[in-house]
Formats: C-alpha cells, sequence, structure tokens
C-alpha cells in the first residue's frame, strides 16, 4: 500500500496542477483580447458567444472537479479514510465524465467555432465595404490590430479602399496577412493545445481512478503494509 499512497499523492499534486492549468487556459479563453473582442462584436444569432461564455463556464467548473478530487484523494491517502477515498473516487470520475464529452466536442465541432469566428469578421468587414459605418469601421481596425493582419481576399471587388482605412500602417504594406487565414491559424494553435490538456487530463483522471479503487479496497481488507500484522500471546 506505501507504494499506492505514493503513486496517489504524486498523481493528485499532478492533477492539481492540471485543474490550475484549466482555470488559467478557461481565464484567458474568456478575458483574452482576440476572443473577447470577436464576443463582443458578434450578434446574438451568430453562436460564437454562446459557446465563448460555455466554454468558460465549463473550464471553471472543471477545474474545481479536478482541484477537489486532488485535494480529497491527498486526504484520503495520509488520513487512510474509506470515506475519503470514495469522494476522491467519484471526483475523478466526474472529472472523467466532463472531460470526455468535452474531448469528442473538440472533434467532432472543430470547425464551428472556426466558422462563426470567421463570420464574425466577415460581417463586420462587409459593412464596412458597404457603408463605411464609423462603428463597424473602428471594431474593424480593432480586429487588424488584434490579429496584426490586414483585410481579406474578396470576391466583390476591390478592397484596397477598407484596408487603407482600417489597417495599421506597418500592415498595408505587407502582402498575404489575410485575416481569416490570420484567424484560422490562431484557433488551430489554440485547440490544439486545449486537446493536449484535455488528453492528459483524461489519462491523470483514470489513472487516479485506479489508485483511488485500489486505495480503498486496500483500507476495506484492512492490507496496511505498514502494519505487521497482529499478534497473539498464550
Amino acid at each position: 500500500m506505501r507504494t499506492t499512497k505514493c503513486q496517489l499523492l504524486v498523481t493528485s499534486l499532478c492533477v492539481m496542477l492540471l485543474g490550475l492549468s484549466v482555470a488559467t487556459l478557461s481565464t484567458v479563453t474568456h478575458y483574452g483580447l482576440h476572443f473577447t473582442l470577436l464576443s463582443n462584436i458578434s450578434l446574438e444569432s451568430n453562436s460564437y458567444r454562446v459557446i465563448h461564455h460555455t466554454a468558460f463556464y465549463f473550464g471553471i467548473c472543471l477545474s474545481m472537479t479536478l482541484i477537489l478530487a486532488a485535494l480529497l484523494s491527498s486526504a484520503a491517502t495520509v488520513r487512510e479514510s474509506q470515506l475519503l477515498t470514495a469522494m476522491g473516487f467519484f471526483c475523478f470520475a466526474l472529472a472523467f465524465c466532463g472531460l470526455i464529452p468535452a474531448a469528442c466536442w473538440r472533434y467532432t465541432h472543430s470547425t464551428e467555432v472556426e466558422d462563426s469566428m470567421m463570420d464574425v469578421y466577415d460581417l463586420v468587414y462587409e459593412e464596412v465595404r458597404r457603408n463605411a459605418s464609423s462603428f463597424r469601421r473602428h471594431e474593424l481596425t480593432a480586429i487588424h490590430e488584434a490579429f496584426l493582419c490586414c483585410g481579406k481576399h474578396s470576391p466583390f471587388g476591390d478592397t484596397a479602399n477598407v484596408e487603407t482605412k482600417t489597417c495599421p500602417s506597418s500592415q498595408v504594406r505587407d502582402v498575404g496577412q489575410d485575416c481569416l487565414q490570420e484567424i484560422r491559424d490562431f484557433l488551430k494553435k489554440h485547440m490544439d493545445f486545449v486537446s493536449t490538456l484535455l488528453g492528459i487530463a483524461i489519462g491523470f483522471t483514470v489513472y487516479g481512478m485506479i489508485l483511488t479503487s485500489f486505495l480503498w479496497f486496500s483500507i476495506h481488507f484492512s492490507s496496511n503494509l505498514d502494519r505487521k500484522g497482529k499478534y497473539i500471546l498464550r
């Protein structure tokens, strides 16, 4: 049991770090300049705002569950409590049940977030191109400055006038700085990091469930290796 306890303590520490990482990533995603800017601009009919807020609240709940599982399993290891071990196992299982749908959604709806973000840019860009609204022009300029890009390849005619008014002076002369491509590349890097974090978290939650269940049975059947056994004097 001593080996199991050491492994569970190390796993609990890693899970706590994962929980803090998930909380940090969720906060960065929710309050980061790139994501917040597009979320504030998007219309109610666009699904990006819903995805943006849902991802934040789901990430915070998941991080709290992981941290709670780490704390309970650590306390259960030190105190050798069946109740705390069972609660730790339950939190690991709850986190696992949240991680699996999140990973599945990541791969089955990978283009939905990308399309919704690019739709926001398309909407603002085309409105500026059609009527040169000062309000929309300010939003488009903010997007160009945030993503360090300049305009897009439009099939509806010359866009040089729009780009001259909304692109930073350092970006106007650059070639190939298509904003749709820049948004796609930015989101791909972010989602790759999310996928890596989800994969690591799933592995540790499964390992945590195995260790906590083994510890529970060890405590239940009193197979504590720290004890030398019972002695009967005759």
